[in-house]
């Protein structure tokens, strides 16, 4: 009977240790500490400025865990735990900007971009899908807000295998049409320069009849989002910037407001709501020091 119940023990543990293996967690340990923002900071709702954060306002990380091999163009799921600085799960959140996570996915080569929104399991976990189209590397920037407590933002990083592109250069054309859309950005400097605030404005118009949009809604509670990141390697927290849209923007144009911390080249993706469909804008801008 004891040889029986052993050999049952062994098998068990065998089989737990298979079903695990297919799995790989990466933390952001790798990274400087997941940063905290004061969205209350800036009257214009714009909250991206890492620099005035601090470590002692950092009381949560992620952790993310992947398939062990994850192919191009093939659809995997993603788990999110979020644990405070001692490792113990955070259980309840708050929800910001109609959501309790933004997950914005960039290859690193900026080509691919994503902004998806994980759904809440339990005790400090996050599940999603996602399909990464190509080979290479990716950096995952999670933003979340623990219960009465500052918004956080975790950096995440996996891979893809295989072969990875080229890299292509940035496109800074300033015009360019998306679908029905014909966008021009704007910006309130001919020469953006580093530390110094700028508004960014997406003129919107419909390509049929040229004329600016009059079906724009409410894209998670706002006029638009922009999402900005410097081409860096690595991708850190310091080189992402996630600003939200002003009131006082006119029909058809949406205007953002945001400083950058260092000059650079970066890439940007507005995303607007035209009567259901979300249209997201890439762009390439230099900034000057």
């Amino acid at each position: 009977m004891n040889k029986l119940i052993t050999a049952i023990a062994l098998t068990s543990v065998l089989a737990l240790t298979q079903a695990c293996s297919s799995l790989s967690t990466i933390s952001n340990a790798e990274e400087p500490k997941p940063v905290a923002k004061d969205n209350h900071a800036n009257k214009h709702g714009e909250h991206s400025d890492h620099q005035k954060t601090s470590s002692e306002t950092t009381i949560a990380e992620a952790k993310l865990t992947t398939p062990l091999n994850i192919l191009p163009n093939t659809t995997v799921p993603l788990l999110i735990d979020v644990q405070d600085l001692n490792g113990k799960a955070v259980e309840k959140f708050e929800v910001f900007q109609e959501k309790l996570m933004h997950l914005i996915v960039v290859s690193d080569d900026l080509q691919f971009f994503d902004h998806i929104h994980p759904s809440y399991q339990h005790n400090g976990r996050f599940k999603v899908s996602v399909n990464f189209p190509q080979a290479g590397k990716y950096t995952l920037f999670s933003d979340y807000k623990p219960a009465q407590s500052l918004e956080q933002i975790s950096v995440l990083k996996t891979q893809v295998i295989g072969e990875s592109p080229l890299d292509k250069p940035i496109n800074f054309d300033r015009t360019k049409t998306f679908g029905k859309t014909h966008i021009n950005l704007s910006s309130s400097q001919d020469h953006i320069k580093a530390s110094e605030e700028v508004t960014l404005t997406f003129d919107l118009k419909d390509t049929d009849t040229n004329q600016p949009i009059t079906d724009l809604q409410p894209y998670l509670g706002e006029k638009g989002h922009l999402v900005i990141i410097k081409k860096s390697t690595p991708l850190t927290a310091s080189d992402y910037i996630h600003a939200h849209a002003l009131d006082s923007s006119s029909e058809g144009k949406v205007t953002f407001m945001t400083k950058f911390a260092k000059s650079g080249e970066y890439k940007l993706w507005g995303q607007f709501n035209r009567n259901g469909k979300i249209v997201t804008a890439d762009f390439g801008i230099h900034v000057r020091d």
